[in-house]
């Protein structure tokens, strides 16, 4: 018997030893079934016949050993075992969490291979005549005997029934066909006419092959970063390596998608939470084996087992999904970083607006800096104009300024876009007489109402229900949505302009399988129309027929005890400013504020994000906040607030003896109650980053022993992007 360590996915920063026959030839990333209290798990070989192991006499057997060969493999063990120890989380849960669920439960691989059928050598030697008869049979037999048949082919041209009774008797059988990488295409696919810019950004990523380099593509709106991403992968595809695109949210892969599959004919697969779970598992196969070219994923294609990445690619690298915000929290684009190094393959990091970390690094030579300073087709950048709300008279949250505006572009046969950040229909329910206000009952938030649906629903908890008849404070039955939301914006724009076609695209809308892809058709149609939307129309989304975007209520998010606050503003208001004007149609931008004298408004108009995002460094280097410090951040949720308080001040007493932490609480998260939990945070600072995490796992360590870490719910975050 050999003495295995396995990992297992559980909330413990430990292995556990068992044992295995010696006849199994079990490595290092095989999945084994095993024994765990009254429990069986599925966990991952970290290590075989350890030193330090215990006594054969007291182990159990490893109940089954899943694969020959590691589902994880070697480079793959590497990069998680760096981000289990980077953000400080038990190595078990982020192995499983790499895998996709078919193999997380324990599933038989070779279950999920390509698969054929041929004929056995009785099948072979078997006479003619013998299945006169059986016609079908026959027919299928004499097919077989040319060549194997695949499972696809088989179902479209023969009869399953037919080929069962031929395994009945003998004569057939089923064998797993290896996937084969992909053919290279003999030459580099044909592109559009580069600018200057383009081309020079397109020749750095080509002299970067071979090796890992950092390149940041800082580049306008509309100023072609896709083409820049599409012909430098052209000839890396005929070297007959692979390409990994990382996308922020599901709602740009399809686009995306679209246009790789248009311009190489090689397999262009996806990867998001919205497929199914045989069609994660077929891509993860596909992946591994080369037969897939490129994969379009969100954040959790960074774990796919390539067979050979020679390039990776992040698209919108500022942006907050790209950040795990539960659970394993990691962050795609800085994990995405090691596993270039460890690949030895160049990573492009691509935005309009770039993080203040990833320009922090180019200004300070660290990655390559590709500027893109204007549009690719010569369209002018978008023009602002701030509509001041003070003492106006409103129809529908919308300035007559902007209505007039409006009905002027829509009269041309133009489309317009209104951008509201809040779904549902209004922010709450309030009543006339007592001003109640609907409350979510767990959280410290407001109820969204949501009309179509009829119901109150908490966007923090999800908590929802029916709306109520009556004020919960008084008795009247006066109540009145109070706000808006893009439900109520879209309901009052059918109003004023009811002969023109709408669009909402927002998070309800587009539930449905397909829904997206309906309405990006419709706002692809040519013909005026207006588009209500939330961010999900922000980023990345090419609208050639959209002239003016009217971002209707700019001041929700002008103050925030966030200090990302203000660079996120800037990367929102510039990333849906950059949908105007993408055609042959010049572009407009309106801001609704009633703070028109604001510094962050009247510098992202005069001067742009670049200027901005260098001002907000300079910002940053002052107050010694990220990236000039290094962030982490803890934070305990309990039923009782002073439990709460009562752990992190422990904790800030155990942390105070390291001289390289400077810390900022025990206070109370910006949402203070969340889904009946109070909610406190402490913030750890530190120039450092090695002190800091020499630090953070001394405080692990040390809070595993206390009797009241049993009574809350703690989480680490490292590097954490949102503190509400």
């Amino acid at each position: 018997m050999t003495v295995v360590r396995v990992a297992l996915p559980l909330p413990l920063r430990q292995h556990f030893d068992y044992l295995l026959d010696a006849s199994q030839p079990a490595q290092v990333g095989c999945r084994v079934r095993v024994p765990f209290g009254n429990r069986t798990l599925i966990g991952i070989v970290w290590q075989i016949a350890p030193d330090d192991s215990f006594a054969a006499d007291k182990l159990k057997p490893v109940q089954a050993l899943l694969d020959t060969t590691p589902v994880l493999p070697e480079l793959l063990c590497r990069l998680l075992s760096f981000a289990a120890e980077y953000y400080h989380h038990p190595l078990g849960e982020v192995l499983i969490s790499a895998l996709p669920l078919l193999l997380r439960e324990g599933r038989n691989l070779s279950d999920y291979q390509p698969k054929a059928y041929q004929l056995t050598a009785a099948g072979r030697a078997l006479d003619a005549s013998a299945l006169k008869r059986a016609r079908k049979q026959s027919e299928l037999w004499q097919a077989l005997l040319q060549h194997r048949i695949s499972e696809s082919l088989l179902g479209q041209q023969y009869s399953r029934t037919s080929l069962k009774q031929l395994m009945d008797k003998g004569l057939a059988e089923e064998v797993v066909v290896p996937a084969s990488p992909y053919t290279a295409p003999a030459t580099p696919a044909s592109g559009l006419k580069l600018t200057a810019a383009q081309a020079l950004a397109v020749t750095a990523i080509h002299q970067a092959f071979g090796r890992f380099e950092r390149l940041l593509l800082e580049g306008v709106t509309g100023s072609g970063k896709t083409e820049v991403y599409l012909q430098s992968i052209a000839s890396l595809l005929c070297q007959q390596q692979q390409v990994l695109v990382i996308v922020p949210e599901i709602g740009l892969t399809p686009q995306t998608l679209a246009r790789f599959q248009a311009r190489f004919d090689v397999p262009v697969l996806c990867w998001h939470s919205g497929l199914s779970d045989s069609e994660r598992l077929h891509c993860y196969l596909q992946a591994q084996s080369g037969a897939a070219a490129i994969i379009v994923g969100t954040r959790s294609a960074l774990f796919l087992p390539f067979w050979r990445l020679g390039l990776i690619i992040i698209d919108e690298e500022h942006d907050q999904s790209l950040k795990q915000q539960d659970g394993f929290r990691y962050h795609a684009r800085d994990l995405a970083i090691k596993r270039a190094a460890l690949q030895h393959c160049p990573i492009v990091l691509g935005s309009a607006t770039p993080s203040l970390e990833s320009l922090h690094n180019a200004l300070n030579k660290r990655y390559i800096h590709l500027p893109l300073p204007d549009r690719a087709a010569g369209q002018a950048l978008p023009g602002f104009e701030l509509v001041n709300l003070k003492q106006q008279v409103l129809q529908y949250g919308l300035a007559s300024q902007t209505l007039a505006q409006v009905r002027q572009q829509l009269a041309a046969g133009h489309q317009v876009m209104l951008f509201l950040n809040r779904r549902g229909f209004a922010p709450a329910l309030c009543c006339d007489e007592c001003g109640w206000l609907t409350e979510c009952q767990r959280c410290s938030a407001f109820t969204t109402y949501h009309k179509q649906s009829r119901q109150l629903v908490c966007h923090h908890c999800g908590a929802s229900k029916a709306i109520p008849r009556q004020c919960a404070n008084c008795g009247s039955t006066k109540l009145t949505p109070l706000g808006q939301g893009t439900e109520q914006l879209e309901e009052n724009l059918q109003q004023l302009f009811p002969a023109t076609a709408i669009t909402r695209l927002d998070r309800d809308s587009t539930r449905r399988k397909g829904a997206l892809n309906t309405l990006l058709e419709d706002i692809h149609q040519h013909g005026a129309r207006l588009i209500v939307g939330t961010q999900m129309l922000a980023k990345g989304h090419h609208f050639p027929n959209v002239t003016l975007v009217v971002i209707v209520d700019v001041d929700g998010a002008l103050y925030s005890s966030d200090f990302r606050a203000p660079e996120q503003l800037a990367q929102l208001l510039t990333q849906v400013a950059g949908r105007a004007g993408r055609g042959d149609k010049a572009g407009k931008v309106l801001l609704q504020t009633h703070y028109p004298e604001h510094a962050l408004l009247q510098d992202i108009i005069q001067n742009g994000y670049a200027s901005f995002a260098r001002s907000a460094l300079m910002e940053r280097e002052q107050t010694r906040l990220p990236p000039y410090q290094h962030l982490s951040l803890f934070s305990a949720q309990a039923h009782q607030a002073a439990l709460c308080q009562q752990w992190l001040t422990q904790l800030a007493e155990q942390a105070r003896q390291f001289p390289a932490l400077q810390l900022l609480g025990p206070i109370p998260a910006p949402l203070e109650r969340r889904a009946g939990l109070y909610r406190w945070q402490l913030q750890l600072y530190s120039a450092n980053r090695t002190a800091m995490h020499q630090a953070l796992s001394t405080l692990l360590d040390t809070i595993s022993q206390w009797p009241l870490s049993r009574k809350i719910k703690w989480q680490l975050d490292v590097d954490p992007t949102d503190l509400t």
